[in-house]
């Protein structure tokens, strides 16, 4: 089934979905080792950046939300916290947390776009699959030079489903995919999966992150167990990443550095909570 094509947004750009290897002379927080290990495999972990008291605070501030967008009752569910980096003060804070952009840096170098966040949450008994999938085939942004750091608000393990990834699949270019015939977060997914290896499963405990490449095949069972599973994917990129879709450069932050790419647009900090109506969606998911 079909591979995105500039073409498809009205743009005239060329997507670019090949893996481009980290090339850093000098890292600051990686090891070489670890560079060398993301390009071969397209993934890194754990990293913990929240000691135990401040990943409780994370989860409360979840929890927060959450029962704030229930109340709502407009019919957004636990996975419809997304994009909200422009609106939610606390959202904000997390995708620039240092610790994060530290270990971001040493992959897209010195000037760091956050361009979405979404809080992936699997409640207690949740059906839905996030089928097997590659990023970046949803995004019409080229090339693809996206890292998505992946935090755990909850502990994340095989039991509660916990991502899992397909190590190496970033090197193979656009995998073939179909839409899902069992219950699903996302509407891709890669066919054939078996031949593309053995599974690692990304088991967190809350507080860390992972990091993985935006080519990266991965996905996530259902959370059959009676424990919640939640995590907040942030998407960062450097600014010779171009978004093609309308909308799509319009709800970032400039993390680090500067960005003179005019395709991109950096609302201010919010200064509060506001979950109201919708904002612009990345799916690509977890």
């Amino acid at each position: 089934m079909g591979k995105s094509t500039a073409a498809d947004y009205g743009d005239g750009m060329e997507i670019d979905l090949s893996f481009q290897p980290v090339a850093t002379a000098q890292p600051r927080h990686l090891t070489q080792g670890q560079i060398s290990f993301y390009n071969e495999n397209g993934y890194l972990k754990p990293f913990t950046v929240y000691d135990p008291p401040h990943a409780e605070r994370n989860r409360a501030y979840f929890d927060y939300l959450l029962a704030e967008l229930r109340a709502r009752n407009d019919g957004r569910d636990s996975y419809a916290i997304n994009g909200y980096h422009g609106r939610c003060k606390g959202i904000y804070e997390m995708a620039t947390h240092p610790a994060i952009l530290d270990l971001v840096e040493d992959i897209v170098g010195p000037n760091i776009i956050a361009w979405a966040t979404h809080f992936f949450c699997k409640l207690p008994g949740d059906p839905k699959h996030v089928h097997w999938h590659q990023d970046a085939s949803y995004w019409p942004l080229t090339p693809a030079r996206t890292v998505t750091a992946w935090l755990a608000i909850d502990d994340a393990n095989i039991e509660n489903a916990c991502m899992h990834f397909l190590p190496g699949t970033h090197r193979r270019g656009q995998l073939e995919y179909r839409r899902p015939d069992t219950p699903g977060v996302l509407w891709q997914e890669i066919t054939d999966i078996e031949r593309y290896g053995n599974p690692v499963a990304d088991e967190l405990k809350a507080g860390q992150i992972s990091l993985h490449a935006d080519m990266l095949a991965h996905g996530s069972a259902p959370n059959l167990s009676g424990r919640r599973r939640c995590g907040l994917t942030i998407r960062y990129c450097p600014p010779e990443v171009q978004p093609i879709g309308p909308g799509w450069g319009g709800n970032a932050i400039l993390c680090r550095g500067r960005c003179d790419n005019a395709r991109w647009n950096f609302p201010a900090k919010p200064l509060g909570e506001d979950l109201s109506g919708s904002r612009p969606k990345a799916i690509g998911g977890n």
